[in-house]
């Protein structure tokens, strides 16, 4: 394999194993203050309501209802939080070892890379034993936020040339997006059918 193919697929396995790690470490920060915000922002709401009549309307008490049923969902990941942080720190390192290997390649003089491919073979083999496949709800969003706002992907940005719609931002986030808009809308304008159009609009790319 030729440097322009092998700094390629470093780049492809290092994106890979950096949004594992940070999808890791969103689990890991969702579980541990996720809780904590609730019981923050219920006490805060509670200690209001006491001068506030509009703070004990029944549409506010089913949003801390909502909310407790959210903070008792985090606690079955509660027992396991610190295996989240110890795998997204392995898997952190395995991102450092593809960075130094990245940069060796493209320093190096020589035709083909059979040793350095070796070497990414068994940095993904110890990513995949690192990793854990269940993660909480919604980490994927913030792990594309930890990995492209908050850490250094300069060099893997070399090779995929990352778009903000296409790569930085989860489909799943713009699909959400696109449909809270529709209701808003329709919520708005009172006017189903409205709805109806703009989501056909939106599905046709139109």
């Amino acid at each position: 394999m030729d440097k322009e193919s092998a700094l390629k697929q470093i780049a492809d396995t290092a994106y890979n194993i950096g949004i594992g790690a940070k999808k890791h470490f969103a689990t890991y920060d969702i579980v541990e203050k996720t809780p904590r915000g609730i019981g923050f922002l219920s006490m805060a709401v509670g200690i209001f309501a006491l001068f506030i009549d509009a703070l004990t309307a029944k549409m506010l008490s089913a949003t801390f209802i909502v909310l407790g049923i959210v903070g008792l969902y985090i606690t079955f990941y509660n027992e396991k939080k610190h295996q989240y942080e110890q795998s997204g720190t392995q898997i952190t390192q395995l991102y450092n070892e593809l960075k130094a290997l990245y940069y060796r390649v493209k320093s190096s003089e020589k035709s083909t890379f059979e040793s350095e491919l070796s070497e990414l073979a068994d940095i993904e083999n110890r990513f995949y034993s690192a990793s854990i496949c269940k993660q909480i709800l919604l980490s994927d969003w913030y792990a594309h936020y930890k990995f492209f706002w908050q850490h250094q992907i300069d060099w893997v940005n070399e090779q995929k040339n990352f778009k903000f719609w296409r790569d930085k931002v989860p489909l799943t986030l713009t699909i959400s997006l696109a449909v809270l808009v529709l209701l808003l809308v329709g919520f708005l304008m009172g006017n189903t059918p409205v709805v109806l159009k703009l989501w056909e609009c939106l599905l046709s790319g139109g």
